[in-house]
């Protein structure tokens, strides 16, 4: 059986079953892990290619931008695709295969290439991996007003989500700096091809019951207010953005959010924080274990919050919760001497460190994880607003602004790291500490972070999905599908 129809507070709900909200979760765990894996492609471009920093860190820009390009083009696809297998699962799969095909391609070919058409053919391949990455990733958003749209189960999502995805990145991030760097002695070839390895296998049977998964919701009864294809132009987006305030306030603190996330999650930043500051790079595989309990507890209490209180309420006090930790350890670095945190001998300011870190990350990984079941929230306040079920276009539309604001963060790392010296190569784990790569490493691992939080509390006070205007929202749409019911 799929749906679960119940009633809650004289209100019609339609609900999934959890494990099939923890296996639809693990499409974006798929796509997580090609992001993770291609987070190192700019140490391949450099150092096996032989191409330069800020040359890789424009093209890691310009590939960002152009994933923000290819989103609306994949949501007006998915809102417009009927077909037997429904409208989301055919382009999971798809997508995986062209992520799977292209990182084959891309790490077999480019290095071997004459020195002319390297860059050329690494910028061909990494924007075919791009639109697989948008044909998969898109359904993730999109599909989350089919799945369910219960108040106390769509937050569910992100306890999933959450958990996979530090699961993920703490797990991969501790077989990268404690595994595969001392076994291949750096970032070799070795290194890309078994990391490469993992990802291909891992997403494809993450997709496979991701698939499993949404299966029977994918249909077109689950489809908006009624059962009829609506009729949408690519033209729509801009009236769409412009008459969608949540939406618009959404984009704002999510994608300040998101820059920040993707600076801090540079491979050069954790080289610089952990290798150079701390002396240890494997540290950052390490700490990361150590955060992991605390980051899912936190999470969870987070989730728990927003069941009763609403996803709004509970991204608000993540993120200040966030927010105050992280300031603290700003200041902090300032005074302390980065290698006397140790997990090996405990001190004081190891333990001062990891309870603000963990405090710090645990906050704003719930923050990041509740946004897509908050672009739930913004689509069904549009098919309530208009009666359009546009589920691909308004997550898509989301991710388009999104990525045009965090695709700077290649950009913003690279020609960070130009101006003090670093044209050529990213830093190593053996380089020397620097007053000018501590500053940097500070910027970038804390002060960006510090910034996007605050543009996010600003930015939510304009935001009206609250708890109270969901369930008026849900109660309106529930109305409208039941009168037509009567009618027809």
């Amino acid at each position: 059986m799929g749906a679960v129809n119940t009633t809650v507070n004289d209100q019609n709900y339609h609900s999934s079953k959890l494990w099939k909200i923890g296996f639809f979760a693990l499409n974006n765990t798929a796509t997580n892990f090609y992001l993770f894996a291609m987070g190192f492609v700019a140490y391949y471009a450099t150092g096996i290619a032989g191409l330069t920093v800020v040359v890789v860190s424009t093209i890691l820009t310009a590939m960002r931008l152009f994933d923000g390009v290819t989103d609306p083009i994949i949501g007006f696809v998915i809102d417009k695709t009927e077909s037997k297998f429904g409208k989301f699962r055919p382009l999971m799969i798809l997508g995986n295969i062209i992520l799977a095909g292209s990182v084959i391609i891309m790490y077999s070919v480019t290095h071997l290439l004459p020195t002319n058409l390297q860059l050329l053919f690494f910028i061909f391949i990494y924007a075919i991996h791009i639109i697989g990455y948008t044909l998969q990733t898109a359904v993730t958003k999109a599909a989350q007003t089919v799945l369910t749209n219960h108040p106390k189960q769509r937050p569910l999502f992100s306890i999933f989500d959450a958990t996979y995805n530090v699961g993920l990145f703490t797990g991969m991030q501790i077989v990268v700096a404690s595994y595969l760097v001392p076994k291949y002695g750096g970032f070799e070839m070795g290194l890309f091809l078994e990391l490469n390895a993992y990802a291909i296998i891992a997403s494809a049977v993450f997709t496979v019951l991701a698939v499993i998964g949404i299966w029977d919701k994918d249909r077109k009864e689950y489809f908006g207010l009624a059962e009829q294809t609506v009729e949408t132009k690519f033209r729509d987006y801009w009236p769409i953005l412009k008459g969608n305030r949540p939406l618009q306030m959404l984009v704002i603190s999510a994608s300040s959010d998101k820059l920040a996330g993707s600076i801090v999650r540079q491979p050069a930043v954790h080289i610089i924080f952990f290798g150079i500051m701390m002396g240890n790079y494997a540290l950052s595989g390490t700490v990361s274990l150590v955060t992991l309990i605390p980051t899912l507890l936190l999470t969870f209490l987070g989730i728990g919050y927003a069941r009763k209180r609403g996803l709004k309420k509970s991204f608000v006090a993540g993120t200040w919760l966030a927010l105050i930790p992280f300031s603290i350890l700003l200041v902090m670095f300032f005074f302390i001497d980065a290698t006397q945190i140790s997990l090996t001998s405990l001190n004081l300011v190891t333990i001062v460190f990891l309870v603000l870190y963990c405090i710090g990350l645990g906050f704003g990984s719930l923050t990041g994880n509740m946004v897509i079941p908050m672009i739930a929230d913004c689509s069904d306040y549009e098919t309530n607003k208009t009666g359009r079920f546009i589920p691909g276009m308004l997550g898509t539309l989301f991710s388009f602004v999104d990525k045009l604001i965090s695709s700077l963060a290649a950009t913003i790392v690279g020609v960070a790291l130009a101006s003090i010296g670093f044209r050529e190569q990213f830093p190593q784990v053996d380089d020397s500490l620097t007053t000018s790569l501590l500053m940097i490493g500070l910027l970038l691992k804390f002060g960006f972070p510090i910034l996007g939080w605050i543009t996010s509390l600003i930015a939510m006070k304009f935001y009206p999905l609250d708890d109270v205007k969901m369930k008026e929202i849900q109660a309106a749409i529930a109305e409208v599908k039941n009168n037509a019911k009567v009618a027809s």
